[in-house]
């Protein structure tokens, strides 16, 4: 079983060639599909000496948002699963193979990776655990963590979710989606350390977050975008 890693990459050129040869560490059937959001900082030059038969490296011309370099990796991806990953050191990839298990074996059809989040700051750690809790609210679950990275789901299912978020609430957008089309998403706790230099997420990201969990709460497989 193949999974596709999706890694968007906005001015990561200090971390980039260690978190792709992180996961190329994993003892798993991959690719990477590295998706370079109009960075200025160097990474373009980076990940391009990082391309292989293994490692698909995309551009975007002008910067689009994670969401969309998301979109743009999903569309590349050819593995039968998909996850992302983030281009820091947040995450530790080995986690992948736990993740995996699960949906190997048949008993997931999507899992997330759930965070301990004592490292984070109070603020962001608040934010987290109240967009987590209103999606509990909102679609009657009893998520953990609806903000992780780590959503690992077969490669059709994401793909069918089509989805438009730019920017970080796409996270919202997947979870509200995966919920919406009937899936169960199953919990496994991961390793995290929050970084806080160059960090793209703030505490205003969190209303396009709220947005979208209310956006999507009547959304249905199949329908149109919304316009």
């Amino acid at each position: 079983m193949k999974l596709s890693v999706l890694m968007p990459a906005f001015n990561e050129a200090k971390t980039i060639q260690d978190v792709v040869a992180r996961v190329q560490a994993v003892p798993l059937d991959l690719e990477i599909v590295l998706v370079n959001d109009a960075s200025s900082d160097g990474t373009a030059g980076i990940v391009d000496d990082l391309a292989s038969s293994t490692v698909r490296v995309l551009h975007h011309a002008v910067n689009r948002g994670k969401g969309a370099a998301i979109r743009t990796a999903l569309d590349a991806a050819t593995g039968d699963m998909v996850v992302i990953q983030d281009a820091d050191l947040e995450y530790d990839p080995n986690d992948l193979v736990q993740l995996m298990a699960p949906l190997a074996d048949g008993t997931a059809e999507v899992v997330y990776g759930v965070r301990s989040l004592h490292s984070q700051r109070l603020i962001m750690r608040l934010g987290n655990r109240f967009v987590t809790l209103l999606a509990n609210l909102l679609y009657g679950q009893r998520l953990q963590d609806m903000e992780t990275c780590y959503k690992m789901m077969c490669r059709e299912l994401a793909q069918s979710l089509d989805l438009e978020c730019r920017r970080f609430d796409v996270e919202a957008e997947i979870t509200a989606k995966v919920l919406r089309s009937g899936y169960a998403i199953h919990e496994m706790p991961i390793s995290y350390t929050a970084r806080y230099e160059n960090k793209k997420l703030s505490p205003l990201d969190g209303l396009p977050t709220v947005q979208a969990l209310w956006r999507y709460r009547k959304w249905k497989p199949g329908v149109m975008r919304e316009t």
